[in-house]
């Protein structure tokens, strides 16, 4: 029934109907970081670029897991395809153990040489330095937790239940949510903890989701009923296919995180101020492409489903509709933050005039490159959906280098700490414009191959 509503009938619905569950997870996500941000910008500038500055680490770690999480959703549903429910089982129980052994790795390098890590960022005051390594540092002690919960995810998306996950996740925003407030500022029997307390609500909420995922998965999914790591070894073909399977988008998701802590070492010297305008305006601009990121998704899977139909013109609508669709919400995101930079920004660092005006230079610059973001989002998408996900990883990696070498060079103008903003702004235009025309080429040459293939 699924297949036929999508190589048959509304393209717009379909896409609409894929992309919103799609959507509503990523949000959640993005909520954690929002709702950090509005406590924590009470509390202080230098807090929120303390947590910014440590942020990156956790962003990298999201690199790291999706070598496992990749896996388990890949992994799984081919399983569950076959009807092989032995081999879905060990999917679950390898994706699990390599997770937890990325998971005490990497968090062992974090304690060990966090003032090192935090010392590349030259952050030049030692308040925050401070606070930065303070939050690290409780930070690393729940990584696993922040490993293990995207993974148990992706066996359940593999299992074909995204529902659970969603409800899952949703309860821990929702724990993270009441504990902020609580233990940021200090309220009740709670002392204040400012940063500290961020990081341990971060933790708390992360914790209560893995013990929600365990109980679930005893009582309702097939695979980890009754599995017990302890018992499953690791499967070196196993573990052979989960890195095929999930290597390539950690290695370029990594790069990505590489490249932005490069920017963030260059935006670092001129304090810490604009590091925190950094971490608040990419949260703001996130909105728009995390809803993009919902649409690629659902074009992915339109278009690879349409592709195996061999139905051409539907490829081409639906691309179409799908550009239209993010092309209205860049739009849209586009005006929000030129029109309404002050009054949004207000909300995160309400009593730091400096940083105000930092940021509404930051949401107004980057506001131009809205559109041709979610397009270039869209555009990945469709190329996933066709199996080519070579094209948007070269153009996503280049530009995004290119963001390194146009930042020295802009800021050392006239055009000072906005320099770095234009170079993040104009990459992004020119990944948008390439990638589109790229695809739009692609498509020129798709009848051939469906021909072919028919």
């Amino acid at each position: 029934m699924e297949n036929r509503q999508l190589v048959e009938g509304n393209i717009s619905k379909a896409l609409v109907r894929l992309a919103v569950p799609i959507m509503a997870t990523s949000f959640v996500q993005m909520a954690y970081n929002l709702t950090d941000m509005l406590w924590l910008g009470r509390v202080g500038t230098k807090a929120v670029a303390a947590a910014g500055t440590a942020g990156f680490f956790t962003w990298f770690g999201s690199a790291l897991f999706m070598i496992p999480k990749i896996g388990a959703e890949v992994g799984v549903a081919q399983s569950i395809g076959r009807e092989d429910l032995d081999s879905a089982k060990k999917y679950a129980a390898n994706t699990l153990k390599l997770d937890i052994l990325i998971a005490l790795i990497y968090s062992a390098i974090l304690m060990t040489f966090r003032h090192q890590i935090i010392g590349f960022f030259r952050l030049g005051d030692k308040e925050v330095i401070q606070m930065a390594t303070d939050y690290l540092l409780i930070i690393s002690f729940g990584l696993l937790f922040y490993f293990l919960n995207p993974v148990f995810s992706g066996i359940f998306n593999g299992s074909g239940n995204s529902s659970t996950p969603f409800k899952i996740n949703t309860a821990g925003l929702i724990t993270n949510m009441i504990l902020d407030p609580i233990m940021i500022m200090g309220i009740g029997p709670f002392p204040k903890m400012g940063i500290k307390g961020a990081a341990w609500a971060t933790i708390i909420a992360q914790f209560v989701v893995t013990l929600i995922f365990i109980f679930t998965s005893r009582k309702k999914s097939v695979l980890l009923k009754e599995l017990n790591l302890l018992k499953i070894p690791f499967d070196k073909e196993y573990i052979r296919i989960i890195l095929k399977l999930g290597l390539p988008v950690a290695i370029h998701q990594g790069l990505f995180s590489s490249i932005a802590m490069v920017i963030a070492r260059i935006i670092a010297q001129w304090g810490p101020i604009p590091v925190a305008v950094q971490k608040v305006g990419s949260q703001i601009e996130s909105i728009s492409w995390m809803t993009a990121g919902g649409f690629s998704t659902a074009i992915s899977a339109f278009v690879g489903q349409n592709y195996g139909a061999g139905k051409l013109e539907r490829i081409r609508e639906g691309y179409k509709k799908g550009l239209q669709i993010v092309g209205s919400i860049g739009i849209f995101a586009t005006i929000l933050l030129i029109f309404g930079a002050q009054p949004v920004f207000k909300l995160f660092i309400p009593d730091d005039p400096e940083a105000l005006e930092i940021g509404i230079r930051y949401l107004r610059i980057l506001g131009i490159s809205q559109l041709f973001m979610t397009i270039e989002i869209a555009s990945q998408g469709a190329f996933n959906g066709l199996g080519r996900t070579v094209p948007p990883s070269l153009v996503s990696v280049t530009f995004n280098a290119l963001r390194i070498p146009a930042a020295l060079i802009l800021s050392s103008t006239f055009l000072g700490l906005d320099g770095v903003w234009w170079s993040i702004s104009i990459s992004s235009v020119f990944k948008g414009t390439v990638l589109t025309t790229w695809y739009l080429i692609v498509l020129k040459g798709l009848k051939r191959e469906i021909l072919e293939q028919g």
